[in-house]
């Protein structure tokens, strides 16, 4: 007796996922999407909507100190924000990197922990080439960072780490 394949036993309900692989929307990876989309839009919103134009400390031409928009409790925190979207941003990506996620499993282990690695060299090759010397470039949000543009290069490596433990 011939053997029917599996894709015939496929059940109609089992649109979004794979009986072999898992499936494609699962909670870990609702839980991951939204702190890395956190983490990127409270570093943006900060960034474009809370910081004063030239920074903080910065004097307008009417000689005063420019005051930062937006809420409060956004402009306490001062340069802490990019802490908070850069960890929001980093766990996400580290939930990621769990079998029950597209981005933990198959080629997306290998895509994703390659492309953190590529992306932390490149920021700090971005950091050491662009902002340091004499003539330091205005770069959105490096410009900021200062010497813990490094922190956060490490930091998409470890995370690129937390990835290459998931490849098979």
């Amino acid at each position: 007796m011939a053997k029917s394949s599996r894709l015939s036993k496929r059940k109609e309900r089992e649109v979004f996922g794979d009986p072999d692989r898992g499936p494609l929307l699962s909670i870990r990876f609702a839980i991951a999407l939204v702190l890395i989309l956190g983490g990127i839009g409270w570093i943006i919103y900060y960034y474009f909507g809370i910081r004063p134009t030239d920074g903080f400390g910065s004097i307008g031409s009417n000689g005063k100190v420019r005051q930062p928009g937006g809420p409060s409790f956004f402009a306490d925190l001062e340069a802490k924000n990019y802490l908070i979207g850069f960890i929001a941003f980093f766990l996400g990506l580290m939930i990621s990197a769990h079998p029950s996620t597209p981005m933990g499993r198959g080629r997306g282990v290998v895509i994703s922990m390659l492309a953190c690695f590529i992306v932390g060299l490149l920021w700090i090759c971005i950091f050491y080439i662009f902002l340091t010397g004499n003539d330091p470039k205005d770069i959105p949000i490096l410009n900021d960072l200062g010497q813990k543009n490094l922190f956060v290069g490490i930091g998409f490596m470890a995370v690129g780490f937390a990835f290459a433990t998931r490849w098979e």
